[in-house]
């Protein structure tokens, strides 16, 4: 007999995944659900799903997240849905934390959740940790022609392409053919960024979900990048097809804090 998952669509400056407690609620094939319910026309419609559940002393988390593409891979970090996560938890009440420790397959990432008046979750801002630099591609084993660009790892790996006019960038077929190139061996997602006076633009081809309203680790490289390349200081406000994201590479710890908003869309149940 099939059994019903309840679930919460949110998103995240426009990133848009379908939350599952699973305290509540098991489910069998993570990777089988991702790839049925993302499609946004036959399922649900998303970017892929995240599977919210408890974290063990080991990992000296509160939480635990996993995520799933819309393409049924697993990713190991998002930081739109990590920022969903603690607005779900909080308001949800399965907690009473403001400062949650949130164990993913990069690490365990800091949650502190900026609350309103009304008790609800203006804002999170997300520690996101060091990131990883290697700007040469000398690792690399294939070093075939690519576009010039900034290699950064958030815990998962980013390459930062600044052009002149983004709007102009053919994103699906430049981003889809990096995504995929020889020099990347555990495929990348892809930046297409453009400097502006009220910010950085960007667009974002993110592996195993294709092109997708924002990217919170995308921002963050994003950020890095420009400021590895003397565009931009250690802060830079990011600009995305969903929404904003305020970044800074803090000098003192050398960690990167991203911090934006998250929204409810709709609750639900689904059978599997």
């Amino acid at each position: 007999m099939r059994k019903k998952i309840r679930f919460t669509k949110m998103h995240g400056a426009g990133n848009d995944y379908i939350y599952i407690y699973t305290n509540i609620n098991d489910i069998d094939d993570p990777a089988a659900a991702a790839l049925a319910w993302s499609d946004r026309h036959k399922g649900i419609g998303s970017d892929g799903i995240v599977l919210i559940g408890p974290a063990t002393l080991a990992e000296k988390a509160d939480f635990s997240m996993r995520i799933f593409n819309a393409d049924g891979s697993e990713a190991m970090m998002c930081g739109n849905a990590s920022r969903c996560v603690g607005k779900y938890l909080y308001e949800r009440r399965f907690t009473t934390l403001t400062h949650i420790r949130l164990h993913t397959l990069s690490g365990v990432k800091v949650l502190n959740l900026h609350l309103t008046p009304q008790d609800t979750v203006g804002s999170v801002t997300v520690d996101m940790g060091e990131p990883v630099l290697v700007n040469d591609l000398q690792f690399l084993p294939d070093k075939a022609p690519l576009p010039q660009g900034i290699f950064v790892s958030m815990g998962n790996p980013h390459y930062v392409i600044f052009v002149d006019d983004v709007e102009t960038m053919d994103v699906a077929a430049e981003g889809s053919r990096l995504e995929h190139h020889s020099a990347f061996p555990q495929r990348a997602n892809i930046e297409f960024a453009e400097m502006r006076p009220d910010g950085i633009r960007v667009r974002v081809w993110e592996r195993g979900s294709g092109i997708t309203m924002a990217c919170g680790t995308g921002a963050c490289a994003t950020t890095v990048a420009a400021a590895l390349a003397g565009r931009a200081g250690r802060s830079s406000h990011i600009i995305m097809d969903g929404g904003e994201l305020d970044i800074e590479w803090r000098e003192s710890d050398g960690h990167v804090y991203m911090t934006g908003g998250a929204e409810f869309v709709f609750d639900g149940e689904i059978e599997e």
